[in-house]
């Protein structure tokens, strides 16, 4: 960390720079445009795709070209869930698989190429791995964690390890800077990295609750790696110390050894101003802060930093001294909107609590008003809840942030009678935005840790000028007890990672729609529409357009549409952006955990891909693994 003199003079270097840049646009060039090169297609995280071969008018006629399954044939496990997105260059796709390899395939007929088996048993990182196209001298790369808590470099032409990266293309991530005194803790990379020039920028996976005393354990801090030889380059120690900007907001010595505070989910770049934009997650006990009192900077906020060296550009806190696990985890859009005929250049945030957030990205003033409400205390002993939270005047909520007795799901009368029962039965405490978690009672308090957006993040055409997501309205119920030791938990038999419904027919209790796509108008920050996004089987004909849970995003192309997966309802669908008007749908054998890609084929056809290995709703079992290629008939 740098001090706040170093923190000014650097970022007025960066606003100088961009006021010369004004006019670049918020793409970063990154390989072919017809490629798939990055997570999220580019570093700017817009997954905004130029192809147009496939339109409204044609995407009816898409075909299954190719398919395989992940799982080899001798292994004897359960099948398993994969939320990694492939990547494509040139006529090869990588992709992470979470039996413990990484494979390449031809992209245009899914012939395996290489396989790259990790040791140890260890499965690459869930949600991805990079490719950085060499130096001129070391050759393409493929980087990956692994859960054995390191950091992999294979070549990208063959999938051998890069001998000169770390110990023989390994470094680990598991140094004694980060893990401090807790060695035996876990501590692994959970996404994909981000690559810019010859960096390899990691979060960390530090696990969550209260695995330590007082919320300890491994820090969260997130580094940059020489992509050539492995050594480390700069660290962005996400809980402040002593003598930094931020360690005031942790009263007492509570920032000390805290971990959490970690970017679990996808970072972006400006690429041209050389910006690296940090969503970070909540601090670990992420229920409770009785130990924590304060603000508890730079948990649950999106940080900018130089991505040079990681010295502190700007902050904005999304949630004040979480208490919801309101993670900050999906990759901020990096985008450029007008204002009065001028290109801005904007930064746009969302998180769990289903809000918007809107920036310019260089000095991170609001582009849409941000708002200070009161929100309720808590009835926690010695919990200081913030008597604010911050809510943007534009947009609306994208999801459902209240929950009553009167609003619960209203249709089958076996489900209706089902849903009040489980609250009346609990004696639930239903309530709107961040009402804290209730003592000895359950209480529930939308959209909770599962809903809103989640990890897999939004999308924004350039063109229309729209933010495209879908949401998810799912809550989760909440109860805190006190242990003997005086510490308080979050347990219960609904308590924990129990969805807010019926699990053996797997239908939430929150009034419908239980998932939407929304877009939003960037250009007037209003809602431009809300289309009801999956159905739920189960329920009897005429009642089953609910809407479904999502954990996969959407993927848009210059032709109009916006293909995705993420419904629990095993559809793979396509919409027209400007309207939201549903296309095109298909019902594959398991649901898509992933977000769709879209590359061009050797053979001439833009393909659109996915990986599709989900059961029904979030945590039932996985039934069914395949990766599925579609492209339009060859004639």
């Amino acid at each position: 960390m740098v001090g706040f003199a170093a923190r000014v003079a650097l970022r007025t270097t960066v606003l100088s720079v961009a006021a010369g840049c004004a006019g670049a646009s918020a793409q970063d060039p990154q390989q072919g445009a017809t490629d798939w090169p990055s997570t999220n297609y580019t570093q700017s995280a817009n997954r905004y795709s130029p192809l147009t071969q496939i339109t409204a008018e044609n995407v009816a006629t898409l075909e299954r070209v190719w398919s395989i399954h992940l799982k080899p044939a001798d292994f004897t496990g359960g099948l398993r869930e994969d939320q990694a997105i492939p990547l494509v260059i040139g006529t090869t796709m990588y992709l992470a698989s979470p039996y413990g390899a990484i494979i390449a395939l031809d992209a245009t007929t899914g012939a395996e190429q290489w396989r790259f088996e990790i040791p140890d048993n260890a499965v690459p990182s869930k949600r991805g791995l990079a490719y950085w196209p060499g130096d001129g001298d070391l050759p393409p790369s493929l980087l990956f964690g692994a859960s054995s808590g390191v950091l992999y470099s294979i070549k990208a032409s063959d999938g051998t390890l890069n001998a000169g990266f770390g110990e023989n293309g390994v470094v680990n991530l598991k140094t004694p800077e980060v893990m401090r005194n807790f060695t035996d803790a876990g501590y692994l990379l959970l996404s994909s990295p981000s690559i810019y020039k010859n960096l390899v920028i990691t979060g960390a996976g530090t696990g969550e609750g209260r695995a330590f005393p007082k919320g300890t354990g491994p820090s969260g801090d997130t580094r940059a790696w020489d992509a050539r030889t492995g050594e480390l380059v700069w660290t962005f120690e996400t809980v402040p110390g002593p003598d930094d900007f931020g360690y005031d907001s942790w009263a007492g010595d509570s920032a000390r050894d805290r971990s959490g505070v970690n970017v679990w989910g996808y970072m972006s770049l400006d690429t041209d101003l050389g910006i690296l934009y940090m969503p970070i997650g909540a601090p670990n006990d992420d229920r409770v802060g009785v130990d924590r009192p304060g603000d508890n900077l730079f948990s649950s906020s999106i940080v900018a930093v130089d991505a040079n060296n990681g010295q502190y550009l700007w902050h904005f806190q999304l949630v004040h001294h979480d208490i919801w696990d309101y993670d900050a985890q999906s990759a901020p859009l990096v985008v450029d909107l007008d204002r009065d005929g001028e290109t801005v250049p904007a930064l746009i945030v969302v998180n769990k609590t289903g809000l918007m957030f809107t920036f310019n990205r260089v000095t991170g003033e609001p582009l849409f008003d941000i708002e200070e409400r009161p929100v309720p205390g808590s009835d926690v002993p010695g919990e200081q809840a913030s008597p604010t939270q911050p809510f943007p005047v534009k947009p609306e909520p994208l999801t459902q942030n209240t929950i009553s007795r009167d609003n619960l799901y209203k249709g089958e009368p076996q489900h209706q009678a089902y849903c009040e029962r489980l609250v009346d039965d609990n004696d639930m405490k239903l309530g709107g935005p961040y009402m804290p978690i209730t003592p000895n009672q359950y209480s529930m308090s939308p959209p909770g840790p599962a809903g809103g957006i989640n990890y897999w993040g939004p999308a924004y055409d350039p063109e229309l000028h729209l933010f495209v997501s879908n949401t998810t309205n799912l809550f989760q119920p909440m109860r805190l007890v006190q242990r003997s030791n005086g510490a308080w938990v979050n347990t219960g038999p609904l308590a924990g990672v129990r969805r807010f419904g019926d699990p053996d027919r797997r239908l939430p209790c929150g009034p419908t729609p239980w998932g939407e796509l929304v877009a939003v108008d960037m250009a007037t920050g209003d809602v431009a529409y809300r289309k009801t996004l999956g159905v739920s089987d189960v329920l009897p004909s005429g009642l089953q357009d609910t809407g479904r849970p999502s954990t996969g995003g959407v993927v848009l192309t210059a032709s109009g549409l916006t293909f995705v997966g993420g419904a629990d309802d095993f559809r793979f669908r396509a919409f027209a952006t400007a309207t939201g008007d549903q296309l095109w749908e298909i019902r594959l054998p398991s649901s898509i955990e992933t977000t769709p890609i879209t590359y061009l084929g050797a053979d001439g056809r833009q393909f659109v891909t996915v990986v599709s290995t989900g059961g029904g709703l979030t945590g039932s079992e996985v039934t069914n693994d395949e990766i599925i290629a579609f492209a339009l008939p060859r004639n």
